[in-house]
């Protein structure tokens, strides 16, 4: 072990992972189910790791515990969950979120270079005119989300190049669909003062607000809108990140990977959770009615949306950061107040911490995005998530196959006895 490898009894992924004998995705995973300690180095760039910690480790043997209920490992290099948020590729989300641009994020996730920024990304002008056409007899009261996924088809069909798999292919056709999925969304009223641009330009988040609010950007709720897009960009094997990897491991093209992802992203479970979040802050017209909004859901045996999460148990940095920059961008907004009296009442009532789905929502209220949009955001931005994935899928050589526990009726001899031929697809 070098001399630059140790800091004060604390080693950095390469020296923990080579002691270990395992790659260092693995060591962001054990971090994540609490085996491993791990801090920022003085320089800010590299992980360390706790060295007795890892040494202990080593002697007794990697952790035994396989997959829980629900569960398929599958190593990425990609995001490790920590105590609180997301590391994109060993970066702490919040840092990138306060500083970053979607755009730069994105391309950090597919890639893992820092890469200068390119000019706004554009979508190809038939495609946007095809899924604009698509949407000609929806209803006008239509969801984003159900917009997205009309959208998502026609943009495939049109692009001559989406079977281009090659991981260069494959960004590029990421940053002209997630310009296709913003672009073909209906504008939202007269946005943006009748045609003046908003604030920070043409980028993915500018682009998106004129499509979810009437009213102009302002750059402190811009900029949180940028913020969420990057907290909500990857969230390591997510339900629709499972789906979308699914679908790259058989090669489907990155516009399916994006229509599965998409498809699992809408339950009330998953992506779908922030419109249930922003009717509850909708319900509150004052903050005196908070009590009345959070109780009649508890008295129904119903859960309140954009409380607790299934890994942050302690509470969700991200939601921390995103509601502090709306707090920020707007204060004293009587929408601000009508959150901030649900999030008092939820403390009041012992709840689990605020998550991301509740600071979406926030940020909607506050801007006075279209019903439904933050579903949107959720969608825009985890699809640069799922083709990162898609990108480290078609790397691979076989398609993702669980297994499934047999629990029906008993089998004939002949159809329990093994196969011999062929392959289980």
């Amino acid at each position: 072990m070098g001399e630059n490898d140790q800091v004060g009894g604390w080693i950095d992924a390469a020296a923990a992972a080579e002691r270990l004998g395992v790659k260092p995705a693995t060591l962001y995973a054990y971090v994540s189910r609490g085996v491993l300690r791990r801090r920022n180095a003085p320089d800010g760039r590299r992980s360390l790791f706790d060295a007795a910690q890892v040494e202990e480790l080593a002697r007794r043997g990697r952790p035994r515990r396989g997959p829980g209920p629900g569960e398929l490992a599958i190593e990425s290099a990609i995001t490790a969950l920590g105590a609180d948020r997301p590391y994109y590729r060993g970066r702490d989300v919040l840092g990138l979120a306060e500083h970053g641009s979607f755009e730069q994020v994105a391309g950090w996730l597919w890639t893992g270079r820092d890469e200068p920024a390119e000019a706004p990304w554009r979508a190809r002008d038939e495609g946007v005119a095809a899924a604009v056409a698509a949407q000609s007899g929806l209803p006008e009261e239509l969801l984003p989300m159900d917009r997205l996924q009309v959208i998502v088809a026609a943009l495939a069909a049109t692009d001559p190049l989406r079977h281009h798999l090659d991981a260069e292919g494959v960004t590029a056709t990421a940053r002209s669909l997630i310009a296709g999925l913003v672009d073909a969304l209906p504008p939202a009223g007269r946005a943006h003062g009748g045609g003046s641009p908003p604030p920070g330009g043409e980028g993915v988040a500018a682009r998106l607000w004129g499509r979810l609010c009437p009213r102009p950007a302002e750059a402190g709720t811009l900029r949180a809108l940028e913020a969420a897009l990057i907290l909500l960009a990857d969230h390591e094997l997510a339900a629709s990140t499972l789906a979308a990897r699914v679908a790259a491991s058989v090669r489907a093209d990155p516009y399916a990977v994006v229509a599965s992802g998409l498809g699992v992203l809408s339950g009330p479970l998953h992506g779908g959770a922030s419109y249930g979040a922003e009717r509850l802050i909708a319900e509150v017209a004052d903050p005196a009615s908070a009590a009345q909004a959070v109780g009649a859901r508890l008295r129904a045996g119903e859960r309140v949306p954009g409380f607790g999460h299934v890994v942050y148990k302690s509470g969700d940095g991200r939601a921390t950061l995103l509601l502090d920059l709306v707090r920020a961008a707007a204060p004293g907004h009587p929408r601000l107040a009508a959150a901030e009296a649900v999030l008092d009442e939820a403390e009041r009532r012992r709840l689990p911490s605020a998550n991301i789905d509740f600071a979406v929502a926030a940020l909607g209220a506050v801007a006075g995005f279209v019903p439904g949009a933050g579903e949107a955001v959720f969608a825009v931005a985890r699809t640069a998530g799922w083709l990162a994935h898609a990108i480290e899928e078609y790397g691979g050589a076989h398609p993702l196959r669980p297994r499934a526990v047999y629990t029906g009726p008993p089998l004939p001899d002949a159809a329990s006895a093994p196969r011999r031929l062929g392959r289980s697809r």
